[in-house]
């Protein structure tokens, strides 16, 4: 084995319920190319399970309690039914079991230096960001990002040779609090997981006692523009003062944090300029970003000060994230659907992300901006329907598809139709489409030369650009 994982120990087979995860199958292929004897199963077929499978490792399409039964340790995601009856058979067998966040925290364990990226949003592209920039600067970091990227073989994990592990950590059920970390890279703090989180405080206690698990001579970096980070910080000050913590803020805003950026400038791509001066040498970089949008010169941001904090030159950043391209699903162009007209596609599914996201589109030269949008899980959607409603101030055209249920079951107090009526009030450019061929069609009915359409979602929106050609293959 790369790793001498302390945790595991005596243990040779393991076995995913739920393996066809973004974390999870991710883990599966560290743990695989680390030695171990590596099983899954998942109720559903998903690309994930073909680059499983051309790494030998085997995934059963449903659930049989039979696979378990030669596993030394059983590793599930949260997401399954506690009567799967692969997880029943484990606990009949005695079979040791650990949820998937719990398992990840074994495994860091073993690593010295693990940076965990964390915030409501911009998680996976910072964490893409910062792992590009070790990547370069020859750091050969271990790596597990939310989403497949370019960088990482368009997988979503690298299995490095070093003791630094970077790592997108989700707060929703507390999941980050299980991750050790030398350094925490916190990006903002909002209401989000409101079917887990009672409210904004309540998330806030979660960020606090994440950013309070830092150990001695710790690292944290933060938002410095972001009210609730600062808010937390002041909470925590005293405690990572006494571990002597170091703390590296950054900020758009204030000349006085650690690492700020000014003399802005955006092309008619989108794409931003910006400066930033060392603070140990005065030394001022120019950065160019091939991302679009302001929300990307924040997690740029985030990217340098943490790689600064590890000494990385500003030299090797600044060429590593001219290169940047981004993550799957992140403002990710698809297609071009007819004359100069281009399908893009973004995971976006807060309403902060979704502005954020129409935002970076705006920035383009274009006619008009057409979003089509599919709310995740019901409970998001009624918790912040207010929100979702004034999300969508630079979109020209909405295209309202049903809520997508993810893990709950519709009670008939929400619909996409209640976001519709909201948006109609203010402007009539609203439409329920219900499905995917329906939002194509009228796609279709509407879109003129020089147009920008946008799928959004967490959901199945993300194969809209499946129903259109694109016009620049046929012209090949």
């Amino acid at each position: 084995m790369n790793k001498d994982f302390d945790a595991l120990k005596n243990i040779h087979k393991i076995h995913m319920i739920g393996i066809g995860g973004v974390s999870m199958s991710g883990i599966a292929l560290i743990l695989k190319k680390d030695g171990f004897e590596v099983s899954g199963s998942d109720k559903n077929y998903g690309d994930m399970i073909d680059i499983l499978e051309k790494n030998d490792i085997h995934v059963y399409i449903g659930s049989n309690a039979d696979l378990v039964k030669d596993a030394d340790i059983v590793v599930y995601t949260s997401a399954i039914n506690q009567h799967d009856p692969e997880f029943v058979r484990a606990k009949s067998l005695g079979i040791p079991t650990y949820e998937r966040a719990k398992f990840l925290g074994l495994l860091l364990s073993s690593y010295k230096r693990p940076i965990c990226i964390c915030g409501t949003h911009g998680k996976t592209t910072t964490t893409s960001m910062i792992s590009s920039i070790f990547i370069d600067a020859n750091m050969d970091p271990n790596v597990q990002v939310g989403s497949k990227y370019e960088k990482l073989n368009n997988s979503n994990y690298r299995l490095g040779n070093s003791e630094y592990f970077i790592l997108e950590a989700c707060e929703y059920v507390d999941s980050f609090l299980n991750f050790p970390h030398h350094c925490a890279t916190v990006l903002n703090i909002e209401a989000e997981h409101l079917d887990y989180f009672s409210d904004i405080e309540d998330i806030k206690k979660s960020f606090k006692k994440f950013i309070l698990m830092l150990p001695e001579n710790g690292i944290l970096v933060i938002n410095q523009d972001d009210t609730h980070c600062m808010e937390v910080l002041d909470d925590c000050i005293d405690d990572l003062q006494k571990k002597n913590v170091r703390i590296f803020k950054f900020s758009l805003s204030d000349p006085d944090a650690y690492i700020y950026a000014k003399n802005f400038s955006c092309n008619i791509k989108g794409f931003y300029s910006f400066d930033v001066t060392d603070p140990r040498n005065g030394n001022t970089y120019n950065f160019y970003l091939t991302v679009p949008g302001i929300h990307n010169v924040y997690d740029a941001l985030a990217a340098i000060t943490t790689a600064q904090a590890y000494g990385i030159k500003f030299e090797d950043m600044q060429k590593s994230l001219s290169k940047f391209c981004g993550a799957k699903r992140r403002f990710e162009f698809k297609k071009t659907i007819a004359p100069n007209v281009e399908l893009y596609d973004d995971y976006a599914h807060h309403p902060t992300e979704i502005k954020a996201t129409l935002a970076a589109a705006k920035q383009k030269e274009h006619n008009k901006i057409i979003a089509a949008f599919q709310p995740h899980t019901f409970s998001r959607t009624k918790e912040l329907l207010t929100d979702f409603s004034h999300a969508f101030k630079d979109a020209d055209v909405v295209l309202l598809m049903d809520i997508y249920a993810a893990r709950e079951k519709d009670d008939g107090t929400v619909s996409s139709r209640d976001i519709e009526k909201l948006i109609n009030k203010e402007k009539e450019k609203a439409i329920y489409t219900q499905n995917l061929e329906k939002t194509a069609q009228k796609i279709k009915e509407i879109i003129e030369p020089g147009d920008i359409v946008l799928s959004i979602g967490a959901g199945t929106i993300t194969h809209l650009a499946d129903y259109f050609d694109d016009i620049n293959e046929k012209k090949d």
